[in-house]
């Protein structure tokens, strides 16, 4: 392979074009997996039978009333599973459980010749249960010591010698809530039986590779004999990575023994209630600083909400451990992590993968801690940031740390910062009930599976005869323009025009042991499978060309479609020419490409190594409003500067960093995730199951002004075309908005005070931290009248006192 970050004369990537679906996506005409149901004759339909309780064991279980339904086929159960009544790697996820784990727990399905008839069955399936006591909640499953899966650490230094040896030292603790999805397209799986056996299921999944190999030891096949496809995904963000494989393994399983096609498609209530969201976190804490604001040492627990099963919590609560630092320096420091246990569903991947919950906890604490030491909380921040040479506490190198700084200082100039400051201001001096505030935050997010053996992808490109290209790649489209990246990047392998290009539905009998489409490495990864794969189908071309031109085939070009040599343009060959001479001669106009990264080792038992890739920078500033009376609040304007080394598709870029950094916001200050915790007959059961229930950001939410500039001359060596990950790191620059409400809050106390904001920071608790800065104040207020004004004069000002959550 020549040098991937290398890019041809005339190249295809870096241009900007649409989505390569989106024609399809605005008229209606693309198809998603229950689309498909329509083109499967005879096809049955399935429905879940849900526990009503948090946690209790199944006594009995009668489904012959069901069968009695007009329609009703057939109840799938556990005594019906051939192979392993298990969903999940880690065997703690039965796909037919006798004990309920959380309300909603699904413990049957119904299959009917309509949905209707499935949903009526399953209403008459008759289960008894007995009551177990349940966990809910953080507390209570910290109090009960309730765990599960590793508890690792990361360390550097002696944590405790740098606090004790800190100037001023504070400790407090920090709980916020996880996300829902709300992926547009619910989970969906179509399965069906061909006449040699083989099972052919059409999944919504980021993971296919994984969804082929759970199906099948469900159904006690080997991996050859399941074929995963994945057409497109109506959104993923990672509720796709691990969630899918149960309802495919239902739908392949009632394909089984029923021999006609089964369609698993939850409704949005389903879907809420039946599967894993983003992780809530608790976290204690106590950090240290000298004097000039530089952090000294930091150590704290992070506690994760697990849910019912372990799913991907480890790797999750991996990567918070591996991403509290942000971008900052940190010499001594000690975090503990560990899962909690609690009878929820089962929490699982979600944009960011613990990366946004371990910067969250920092980012709380020195914007709480910077009022005290009397630092501008941008300031503070800058202070701290990497510099060259310095590592993480897991011991990898940061390299272009000086990216943070170049970063951060072109963001004030082109947001305006200090004048818009000085605006702000002048505002709040004559607004006694609207407070403004402008937060500048950065983003420093590691790039590459933290489990090394993930970073590979493969891909298989075909050249026909007219001269037409289809590839064929591991990874999943979920509208983030992957596909249309994987086009840009054959097409410039390849030196043809985009349109020569198409790309098939990634299914896992093309494309083998793929990894998740996650991580933010998809088009790193299969990218380079895919230049792999075109490049050695070019020189075998340029071999054949050579011929024709009579020059060496390392003089050969091929650029939009033609093919010449250097220095010469009067002899011109085009594409389909050059192939179809190829076809005649017997060259193989088709490849198998391979890519792994390079350069990763991570020890899990440690918490060392260079797990990382890269790192992808950003910073964001963000100017709120927030009314005193209620706690509501206006965003009014975000600036966002942001590295994405070369783009290899600046609209898709574009979009994925808006999509990000409002998705950010949502998770931060709007989406609030209720359970009922009362000791009821709903306990567990989750309140906000709906749109008219769960707030999701929309346009009245979207900052009024947002401007989004990508860092220029930031080629990544070693990267496809010289790019960066833009997936996930986006996301994190919404702890600007968060902070701006947070300096909002406590524009309407006195100065010096820490102000704490729950997680998320909605308008309620936007108005209890508002509430809290003016209680501040009359104290404040009726001290210094009570005071004698010689010693309110000579008063000391003393060390700063604790921030305590």
């Amino acid at each position: 392979m020549r040098s991937l970050a290398e890019r041809p004369e005339s190249p295809v990537v870096g241009v900007a074009v649409p989505h390569e679906s989106a024609a399809l996506h605005v008229t209606g005409a693309a198809l998603y997996t229950d689309d498909l149901v329509g083109r499967a004759p005879g096809v049955l339909h399935a429905w879940p039978v849900q526990a009503p309780h948090a946690h209790a064991r199944v006594a009995t279980m009668r489904t012959a009333p069901a069968l009695q339904v007009p329609g009703v086929v057939r109840v799938l159960t556990a005594a019906d599973v051939p192979g392993i009544n298990d969903a999940g790697i880690k065997g703690d996820e039965p796909l037919f459980p006798t004990e309920v784990m959380f309300y909603g727990h699904a413990v049957c399905w119904v299959l009917g010749e309509t949905l209707e008839a499935a949903r009526v069955g399953a209403e008459r399936v008759e289960v008894e249960y007995a009551p177990l006591p349940s966990l809910l909640t953080l507390s209570e499953a910290i109090a009960a010591g309730s765990y599960q899966g590793a508890q690792p650490t990361v360390s550097r230094g002696d944590a405790a010698a740098g606090l004790t040896a800190a100037p001023h030292r504070f400790t407090g603790e920090f709980e916020f809530g996880g996300q829902e999805h709300f992926y547009l397209e619910t989970h969906a799986s179509l399965a069906h039986v061909d006449e040699g056996g083989q099972v052919f299921v059409q999944s919504s999944t980021q993971h296919p590779t994984e969804t082929q190999e759970i199906v099948a030891h469900v159904l006690g096949l080997h991996s050859h004999e399941v074929t995963v496809q994945c057409v497109r995904m109506g959104g993923g963000f990672g509720g796709k990575e691990m969630q899918p494989h149960g309802f495919a393994a239902v739908a392949a399983l009632g394909a089984v023994l029923t021999g006609r096609p089964v369609r698993v498609r939850l409704t949005r209530t389903q879907d809420i209630t039946m599967t894993g969201k983003r992780h809530g976190f608790h976290a204690s804490w106590e950090v240290g600083f000298d004097d000039d604001g530089h952090i000294l040492a930091l150590r704290a627990t992070l506690t994760s909400d697990g849910g019912w099963s372990l799913d991907l919590s480890e790797p999750v609560l991996t990567r918070a451990l591996c991403h509290i630092d942000n971008a900052y320096f940190v010499p001594d420091i000690e975090v503990h992590g560990r899962i909690a246990k609690t009878n929820k569903t089962s929490q699982t991947a979600f944009r960011g993968f613990g990366g946004p919950q371990g910067m969250l906890v920092l980012e709380d604490i020195l914007g709480r801690c910077a009022p005290v030491l009397g630092i501008d909380p941008a300031e503070l921040r800058r202070l701290n940031f990497y510099a060259p040479g310095q590592t993480t506490p897991y011991g990898q190198p940061v390299r272009h740390a000086e990216r943070l700084v170049a970063i951060w200082d072109l963001l004030h100039e082109r947001a305006e910062v200090e004048r818009r400051r000085r605006e702000i201001d002048a505002f709040n001096a004559a607004h006694r009930h609207l407070k403004r505030a402008l937060a500048v935050t950065p983003v420093k997010f590691g790039i590459s599976f933290n489990l090394t053996a993930f970073n590979q992808a493969g891909a298989l490109v075909h050249v026909y005869k007219d001269g037409s290209v289809l590839v064929n790649h591991g990874g999943t489209e979920m509208g983030q323009g992957l596909h249309t990246k994987m086009l840009q990047v054959a097409a410039t392998a390849l030196g043809v025009p985009l349109d020569f290009v198409r790309l098939a539905p990634t299914r896992t009998d093309k494309v083998p042991n793929t990894s998740a489409t996650a991580a933010s490495s998809s088009t790193d990864l299969n990218g380079g499978a895919v230049k792999d794969a075109c490049e050695q189908i070019r020189e075998r071309l340029a071999e054949v060309a050579a011929r024709r031109l009579n020059i060496h085939p390392d003089d050969v070009r091929f650029t939009a479609g033609k093919v010449t040599g250097i220095g010469f343009t009067d002899r011109v060959l085009t594409f389909a020419e050059v192939v179809r001479d190829a076809y005649f001669q017997r060259v193989p106009l088709f490849a198998a490409g391979f890519y792994r990264t390079e350069g990763l080792h991570w020890d899990a038992d440690r918490m060392q190594g260079e797990p990382f890739k890269y790192f992808a920078y950003g910073a964001a500033a963000s100017e709120v409003e927030v009314d005193g009376f209620t706690g509501a609040y206006r965003f009014v304007r975000t600036d966002i500067v942001h590295d994405v080394g070369d783009s290899l598709s600046p609209l898709i870029d574009l979009g994925q960093i808006e999509g990000g950094f409002v998705q950010g916001a949502g998770w931060l200050t709007l989406e609030e995730l209720v359970w009922d915790v009362s000791d009821g007959e709903r306990r567990g059961r989750l309140a906000t199951q709906a749109a008219s229930t769960y707030k999701l950001p929309s346009f009245s939410e979207m900052p009024e002004e947002l401007h989004v500039h990508l860092f220029e001359r930031a080629t990544e060596s070693g990267v496809v075309y010289g790019s960066k990950a833009v997936g996930e790191p986006p996301l994190m620059l919404a702890f600007s908005v968060r902070e701006a409400l947070r300096q909002a809050a406590g524009a309407f106390g006195p100065p010096g005070r820490a102000v704490e904001l729950a997680g998320p920071a909605t308008p309620e608790a936007v108005f209890w931290a508002v509430q809290a800065a003016r209680e501040a104040g009359r104290e404040a207020t009726a001290e210094r009248a009570a005071a004698p004004s010689q010693a309110r004069a000579d008063e000391p000002t003393g060390p700063p006192a604790p921030v305590r959550g």
